[in-house]
């Protein structure tokens, strides 16, 4: 039943494409009436009514009986039929997966937070990754054959619409999504993990009506995911969002990329995690000298956890990095004048220590008229931002227009 839906979309027929359009609505506006449906995709209430009708015997739109109103009859409110389809999202990290599946509607059914795994671009990590995935189906009640499609976060750069990731597990000729569903048995799309995280923060997270967001994901790396009118911006190979990478600094630091000078080298948490181990060289004092000194290792969750139990040294640190992200950020909202800022990743969850030296940057280099608009929030997701916008991705992708 619902793969017939998606072969007549794959042979272009009109009537699925209209269909389309109404499971897109539903998924963006929730439940809503014929009347609100017609105006909204601009077809006559007849009309709609005759695709509400079919869409309801093939299980896609169910309807959830009258709406009351102040005044005349009360309506019908139609919306998705959770039970009709399943969709999971992969959050590939350096040393964990997050992963999870949702109905329908966009409700979770299943979540698992940091199930072990250990990067490598090799292929047996990835593998190890289809593996995770694999058991995590298994685990699940659901009838899997109404699995339609599987995200999965990618770091690095990718193009979600050919399917190819130039960053990691790129070891032959093949698009990734076709080897993971020859894996897998599912069909699989790939995305940059920082766009997930944006569309998970737009479709469950801060985001209420607005339109145009940039979300900064200051993790390890630094990126931004933007979305105008709307929609995620990819742009034209959908490596948009690559932030980090911005010549800003006449420092002779080399970044991961090849080149010297980039906003990654001095705001970041890479750049957070070697400044303290020059300041601890210098003399500095903090609750992870002493692991310093012994050369052992120390993470990013590790400076964060310092900061949590007010550790003096890497307060100023993240102060640091919000200062110098803050100028960078206030030339964002100079250029695309966003309704909205996020800022997300790992480095997000210290709040105000990072929040307010970035406010505080961007009142003083950005233009008043243009800043005055644009609300700075903290996600509202967190960690689990990149797992969430993987399905909602794995859902979008089989409907989007």
């Amino acid at each position: 039943m619902n793969r017939k839906l998606l072969d007549e979309v794959g042979k272009g027929v009109k009537s699925a494409l209209v269909k389309k359009k109404i499971i897109n609505h539903y998924i963006h506006n929730g439940g809503s009436t014929l009347t609100e449906l017609s105006k909204d995709i601009d077809l006559s209430i007849p009309t709609v009514t005759k695709f509400i009708g079919e869409m309801c015997e093939e299980g896609f739109i169910t309807d959830y009986g009258k709406l009351e109103t102040t005044e005349g009859r009360y309506p019908n409110l139609y919306g998705l039929n959770p039970d009709a389809c399943y969709f999971v999202g992969v959050d590939m990290r350096q040393s964990s997966v997050n992963i999870a599946i949702i109905n329908f509607k966009g409700e979770m059914i299943d979540l698992c937070m940091s199930v072990d795994y250990h990067f490598q671009n090799t292929p047996q990590a990835l593998n190890n990754l289809c593996k995770i995935i694999k058991d995590f189906i298994d685990s699940q009640t659901i009838d899997k054959s109404k699995i339609l499609n599987i995200d999965i976060n990618i770091f690095g750069r990718v193009n979600p619409e050919t399917g190819y990731s130039h960053s990691v597990f790129h070891f032959n000729e093949k698009p990734l999504p076709e080897v993971l569903r020859e894996k897998l048995g599912y069909p699989v799309t790939i995305d940059n993990d920082t766009r997930a995280m944006t569309y998970g923060e737009y479709m469950a997270g801060c985001v209420n009506d607005e339109k145009n967001v940039i979300f900064v994901n200051l993790s390890w790396g630094l990126a931004i995911g933007i979305i105008i009118d709307g929609k995620i911006y990819t742009g034209k190979s959908g490596f948009s969002g690559e932030f980090g990478h911005v010549k800003t600094y006449n420092n002779e630091i080399l970044c991961h990329c090849g080149k010297k000078g980039c906003l990654e080298t001095e705001a970041s948490g890479l750049a957070m995690h070697r400044r303290l181990l020059e300041l601890v060289n210098e003399g500095g004092t903090s609750l992870l000298s002493q692991r310093a000194i012994d050369n052992k290792q120390i993470t990013l969750d590790d400076i964060i956890d310092a900061v949590s139990k007010e550790d003096v040294l890497c307060i100023g640190l993240v102060e640091e990095i919000g200062q110098k992200l803050g100028e960078s950020i206030a030339g964002l909202i100079n250029i695309f004048n966003p309704e909205m800022v996020i800022i997300g990743g790992t480095v997000s969850v210290v709040g105000d220590y990072i929040m307010e030296p970035i406010k505080s940057a961007v009142r003083k280099y950005s233009l008043n008229l243009v800043n005055k608009d644009s609300k700075m929030v903290v996600s509202k997701l967190k960690d689990k931002a990149g797992v969430v916008g993987a399905c909602m991705l794995a859902r979008s992708r089989i409907f989007e227009n």
